[in-house]
């Protein structure tokens, strides 16, 4: 389904026509509409706020290169964004032939007070949980961060990635299992309780 965009706003599909005739405002927009949901997924694919800086700008930037050629009958542009995003962050990884440090440079400061050793808790939560997440291998991790984190539908996520519907659920439904493994240190615990803490905590 295509982007409809905010109440009052116009839609992404107008926007790229307006950018792909040279319209900086329209480019400017969409990067505004558009770059927090891209950092989050490249963030959570690379584990580092600086490689997931560099994979939004080349996203945008091929964005504006191909504007032209976007159709928004086959895709929204979301669903565009997070296909170009997947295939920028997996080149990176191949590239380095490692996966990236965990980078907590943008945790918040620890609180001061009764509440600092609950928020210091949820902080190693957090992480930990990133952690098993970076852990997971990349086809694994793109559909834990797609469907579970940015709540895309099976369908978009399909599109996205360039696979099956039923390649996606599969997926999916194993990389919650290797995170309830991983989480649970060998404790019994179900699938949609990972779900919901990678929701909890791992907004970023």
């Amino acid at each position: 389904m295509p982007d409809r965009g905010p109440r009052g706003e116009p839609p992404d599909a107008d926007l790229m026509q307006r950018t792909a005739q040279g319209d900086r405002d329209a480019f400017a927009h969409l990067y505004r509409r558009h770059q927090a949901t891209i950092f989050r997924f490249a963030r959570l694919m690379t584990g580092c706020d600086a490689a997931a800086e560099d994979i939004v700008q080349e996203v945008f930037l091929a964005l504006m290169r191909d504007a032209s050629k976007y159709d928004a009958a086959r895709a929204s542009l979301t669903t565009y964004l997070f296909g170009v995003a997947r295939h920028l962050t997996r080149r990176r990884l191949l590239r380095e032939r490692r996966f990236v440090a965990l980078d907590s440079s943008g945790a918040p400061e620890p609180l001061a007070g009764d509440d600092a050793g609950a928020h210091l808790q949820q902080r190693r939560s957090m992480e930990e949980l990133r952690r098993a997440i970076l852990a997971l291998p990349s086809r694994y991790r793109e559909v834990v961060v797609l469907c579970d984190l940015e709540e895309t539908s099976y369908a978009d996520a399909a599109a996205a990635v360039g696979c099956p519907v039923g390649t996606i659920r599969s997926r999916l439904h194993r990389a919650r299992q290797m995170l309830a493994t991983a989480l649970a240190a060998g404790a019994p615990s179900k699938t949609h309780r990972v779900t919901d803490a990678v929701r909890e905590r791992c907004a970023v």
